[in-house]
């Protein structure tokens, strides 16, 4: 009843203060989990977190790229971008058009934004149903400098790289209103590419037995530029999906069920791990199989040799 009492309490002061206070000095500084929090405190409240225009502002502060979108449904686009994706997603209702496919990326290194693009991607080309999908936030012939000093590769800049990079890549779905995060925030791996020269940092989300992949690539001597920033859904065995399957799994993750975002970061990595242990048991599998195989080809072989020499020993 002492809690009861405290909250009710402290609702009836926060009604006393002005609401302009409120929501110039007071919910203009929460981020969007509290914000959503707040909300729920009280009636009084509640009516002042729906305000559409404080969480468009909260959308684009968090998301730059974003910004060129109507700040109708604010709210429900950060639930849905902010949010973990239910790992079996949903079955998209196959009779709703789907002509078109919104990516909107964010590249921060250490809370400084040095990438922000949108891109649209036609879905119904027979291209983009049959090859392998790719989308791409950098052009081929561009680079994007970042502050990022290059130095030595040590593993001190892996790990540089993987607190201080993050990324943000929302899909959209412009018909159905829905959107979905597919990136990790932070990556789940950083590689040195040998052959190039370049690094290679890795953002990712499972989806049942796929994994949806955003790699960033980097380059440059002294500053690290980035020169590739692109996203592929990927098969358990390591095959990517074509355009036309990886939109069925787009699309289950944006209309399907979500979880809490707070723990986001933490969950994605853990099912990476999951993804690429499975991947390797697999692949382990395969080759103890296929190492079977060989010795009973060779074995088969010998066998046959054995026995047309002894054939030919017989007949003479």
């Amino acid at each position: 009843m002492a809690g009861c009492s405290s909250s009710s309490t402290v609702t009836n002061l926060i009604s006393t203060v002005h609401h302009d206070i409120i929501e110039a000095h007071i919910l203009t500084r929460l981020d969007g989990p509290t914000l959503a929090s707040v909300s729920c405190a009280s009636s009084h409240l509640h009516e002042l977190a729906s305000n559409e225009i404080l969480w468009s502002k909260l959308r684009r502060s968090t998301w730059p790229s974003t910004a060129v979108f109507s700040d109708d449904d604010s709210r429900l686009f950060f639930s849905d971008a902010y949010s973990v994706l239910d790992t079996a997603g949903s079955v998209p209702d196959p009779d709703r058009p789907f002509p078109e496919l919104i990516s909107a990326g964010d590249v921060h290194y250490r809370g400084k934004l040095i990438l922000s693009r949108v891109v649209k991607t036609e879905t119904t080309t027979a291209w983009f149903r049959s090859s392998p999908l790719r989308i791409d936030l950098v052009d081929a012939k561009d680079t994007v400098p970042t502050p990022i000093k290059r130095g030595r590769w040590t593993e001190d800049t892996c790990r540089d790289l993987e607190q201080g990079l993050t990324l943000s890549w929302i899909v959209i779905d412009p018909v159905g209103k829905r959107a979905a995060n597919l990136s990790s925030h932070r990556a789940v791996s950083v590689q040195r590419n040998w052959l190039s020269g370049g690094v290679e940092a890795k953002f990712a989300t499972v989806v049942g037995s796929v994994e949806c992949v955003i790699t960033v690539v980097t380059c440059g001597e002294e500053e690290m530029h980035v020169k590739e920033v692109s996203l592929r859904v990927e098969k358990m065995e390591g095959t990517h999906l074509n355009g036309k399957d990886s939109l069925v799994i787009l699309r289950s993750v944006m209309e399907g069920k979500r979880g809490n975002g707070r723990r986001r970061e933490v969950e994605l990595k853990r099912r990476h791990e999951e993804f690429m242990e499975k991947r390797r048991e697999m692949k382990e599998k395969k080759m103890r199989v296929e190492s079977v195989f060989d010795i009973l080809t060779v074995a088969v072989g010998i066998l046959g040799f054995v026995s047309l020499v002894g054939f030919y020993l017989w007949s003479r």
